[in-house]
């Protein structure tokens, strides 16, 4: 369907050789060092600095008729109060727990009718997209938010929280949070609440907490881009015109039927889920060369996609639209410097 157009240039390290290209003085050169904690850096410069984005994570889908049964099997088998968050990670598969992708951790979350995540507080931020049921809540530092399907629920940094349902049917969402970043800045802890719940009151519509997803969406559908009408795009924002928090944000798009989007990469990881529609999503990943992966995808399907992805979505329905969100590293990206997009 499309490939890059950039041929970087590779590093060498010719300057280091192979043992039985040295010399008797090189191979003790290099023998001596194994003692002194030092290592030469041009034997390895072209790891670290290689001629493009190096992700180590794939590209990794997760069916949502898979993992739902697992999911619904774990509360039968654990309850919310022995698990404290009834969580399946979605793990990278060349990473494992708790990347799903480099910069960033999703999982999905069940709560049951009547049931209590007991309140808790954590230096990560982390952010719910609604995937199924309703009249389910999260509770953040006094606010109590209702959650529906495609909301976005934000939990901000050692805000205290707890979650429940009021409903009649099993609440699950997609939670997204900046996890690994952990990985390198052990910095993250949580503190556990005296009691079950937080005190909390029914939160106002103005909330800064909650996105419904019917603003969304309206915005979505209104949206007229001359350049290409049958895409639009939703970058999610708080009051004041930032990202969600300084790590994570998200997106939302609306492709037409039969419609497929202009290949784009950019210096970001994503975790997309499928709010609605059928579809699929061709990628090329930076370590791939040139191979392109096609993910097939229907509703509440999520799969990730590994920064400076080239990236195109097609909707194969020819009646309806499809609508994607993603959970993205953006703002830690941008506020490192790091960001960079092409379009092809």
């Amino acid at each position: 369907m499309f490939s890059p157009t950039e041929t970087p240039v590779e590093h060498s390290n010719a300057a280091a050789g192979s043992p039985s290209e040295q010399s008797p003085n090189e191979r003790q050169f290099y023998a001596n060092m194994s003692a002194t904690n030092v290592s030469p850096l041009w034997t390895v410069l072209d790891k670290m600095v290689p001629p493009r984005p190096n992700p180590k994570a794939v590209v990794a889908t997760w069916p949502y008729d898979t993992i739902r049964p697992l999911l619904m099997e774990s509360g039968k088998l654990i309850s919310a109060e022995e698990a404290e968050r009834r969580v399946l990670m979605l793990n990278n598969p060349t990473l494992g727990a708790p990347y799903t992708t480099d910069t960033l951790y999703a999982g999905l979350q069940l709560i049951l009718p009547g049931e209590t995540a007991p309140a808790h507080r954590h230096v990560a931020f982390a952010l719910r997209f609604i995937v199924e049921g309703s009249r389910g809540f999260t509770a953040v530092q006094g606010q109590k938010l209702t959650m529906e399907r495609g909301d976005v629920i934000l939990t901000p940094s050692w805000h205290w929280h707890d979650h429940g349902s009021e409903g009649d049917g099993p609440m699950v969402w997609l939670d997204g949070l900046d996890l690994p970043v952990f990985r390198f800045l052990p910095l993250n802890f949580a503190q556990n609440y005296a009691e079950a719940r937080y005190p909390s009151v029914p939160a106002g519509e103005d909330s800064n907490l909650k996105i419904p997803w019917s603003k969304v969406a309206a915005v979505l559908d209104a949206a007229n881009n001359k350049e290409s009408p049958a895409h639009a795009r939703y970058d999610y924002t708080l009051g004041d015109g930032n990202h969600l928090s300084k790590t994570v944000s998200a997106q939302a798009e609306r492709i037409a039927p039969g419609a497929t989007t202009k290949p784009l990469r950019e210096t970001v990881s994503l975790i997309y889920h499928v709010y609605e529609g059928e579809g699929y999503t061709t990628v090329i990943t930076p370590n791939s060369d040139g191979k392109e992966q096609r993910v097939q995808w229907k509703a509440r399907d999520t799969f990730a996609v590994p920064a400076w992805s080239l990236v195109s979505h097609t909707c194969t329905s020819q009646s309806g639209h499809a609508y994607l969100f993603a959970i993205n590293d953006r703002p830690m990206v941008e506020r490192l410097g790091m960001y960079r997009k092409e379009e092809f």
